[in-house]
């Protein structure tokens, strides 16, 4: 596991929302009110805090297993790259979280890339269930 200390003021903020109890509080105050989330999953950018927050929020549901561990970590003060690895349903996944920031510390980016072709597929069909879900439980 990588550890949660190091790191540039940016990226200690997102280790300590992604070590910490992840409340959706924590999150929006990560989140610059233009963010853009880029899905493994979804063809199109998706602009805005709210949609970023349900797309993050149903990930850690998902992805967010006692699995779950960023491997490698790469750094660059208002950019980041992190790799990560987990276990969904016997399917090993890894990917990336490519993320970046602006000069207020607040994510203006967040692109998630995930491999190989089975991981992506295990990760669409939980992504999607759990985002059924979530907007079920929003009507």
């Amino acid at each position: 596991m990588v550890p949660k200390t190091g790191h540039s003021k940016n990226l200690q903020r997102w280790m300590d929302y992604f070590h910490g109890t992840h409340t959706p509080e924590e999150l929006s105050a990560l989140l610059h009110d233009d963010v853009v989330f880029r899905s493994p999953i979804v063809h199109t950018p998706q602009e805005g805090k709210a949609i970023t927050m349900m797309y993050l929020g149903a990930a850690g549901q998902t992805l967010g297993s006692d699995d779950f561990r960023y491997t490698r970590v790469f750094d660059c003060g208002d950019k980041a790259v992190l790799e990560f690895e987990t276990r969904m349903d016997g399917v090993d996944v890894n990917g990336i979280d490519m993320i970046e920031w602006d000069g207020d510390g607040l994510i203006t980016d967040f692109k998630v890339m995930v491999r190989p072709l089975k991981a992506i597929q295990a990760v669409h069909a939980a992504m999607k269930a759990m985002l059924e879900k979530m907007k079920g439980a929003q009507v």
